[in-house]
């Protein structure tokens, strides 16, 4: 069976080789580009099956437009996202005292920096399984 594909997209290096780390350790194939741009290219080049994505990026919170361009686009529409942001602490961006903010963002999941590796990981699972619940359904649209 093919090792499931993720991308990170997320300009802070540091914490992006972390998170990679524990993906990989979990026996993903991790992809990690710095910026939007890189983004689009890397997913314009092959399939993945997941994309971890940053909000603040760049001059600011890039990430949105990221998964506003990607909702609009009729095949990575169908692709999980799953958000790792430390928004509230850079904006003092108030979310109501949960880590795990569904539905904020057109993406299937929100968790704010610094993730639990453990919740990552069952975040992760969990979205994959559902996206590849769909396909089998045939849900896509």
């Amino acid at each position: 069976m093919a090792q499931t594909r993720l991308l990170i997209i997320d300009d802070d290096p540091d914490y992006v080789d972390g998170i990679k780390a524990i993906l990989e350790k979990a026996d993903y194939h991790v992809d990690a580009v710095y910026n939007p741009k890189d983004g689009f290219a890397a997913l314009a080049a092959q399939p993945y099956d997941l994309i971890l994505l940053d909000i603040m990026m760049g001059r600011g919170a890039e990430g949105v437009m990221v998964a506003r361009k990607l909702n609009k686009d009729p095949v990575l529409r169908n692709l999980p996202v799953l958000i790792i942001t430390g928004i509230r602490e850079q904006m003092a961006f108030l979310f109501p005292g949960q880590p795990v903010h569904p539905r904020i963002l057109p993406t299937d999941e929100l968790l704010e920096k610094p993730v639990d590796p453990k919740l990552l990981l069952e975040k992760v699972d969990a979205l994959l399984k559902e996206a590849a619940a769909k396909k089998a359904s045939g849900e896509q649209e």
